[in-house]
């Protein structure tokens, strides 16, 4: 008797307000991880293109460069006196620009050159000199070109 007196009546488990509750947190959570996760996803991907699409656009520039700098073919791109023609005791200025050379000489000089694309070496002649620039790479090929500078 006092049992059925004293207890209050037992409820179901889906009147319980606590189940509903965390099955519609759960749901949530849920959707919020899988929102997160899939923009992270995403943003991974966004970032793999762009990288990919920043090598491709920097490999054309190399390669532009390189062309412009001449190729891979051993040259002598520029070989200029300024001023061309000077007075006695004056010093003039001998620009050179080589591509892919190993070694670069100008003769007659005794000012070290070397391998560069855009150099200028001061010299000072006491006569008309023709001054040559010879460029050779790693495998023995040679270039050369000549130029005069008149002194009057």
């Amino acid at each position: 008797m006092l049992d059925q007196l004293g207890a209050p009546p037992s409820k179901s488990v889906f009147k319980n307000p606590k189940v509903y509750s965390s099955l519609g947190l759960g749901i949530v959570v849920l959707v919020v991880a899988w929102i997160m996760v899939s923009r992270w996803l995403e943003n991974r991907g966004i970032e793999k293109r762009a990288k990919e699409e920043r090598t491709l656009k920097q490999q054309e520039q190399d390669r532009l460069t390189v062309e412009q700098l001449g190729g891979k073919e051993l040259a002598i791109q520029n070989f200029y006196a300024s001023p061309g023609e000077i007075r006695r005791g004056a010093t003039v200025q001998i620009c050179y620009g080589v591509a892919n050379a190993k070694t670069v000489t100008l003769e007659p000089q005794s000012n070290p050159v070397w391998p560069s694309y855009s150099r200028c070496v001061d010299v000072k002649p006491t006569k008309t000199t023709t001054y040559t620039l010879t460029i050779a790479d790693a495998t023995g090929n040679t270039r050369n070109q000549s130029l005069e500078v008149k002194v009057r």
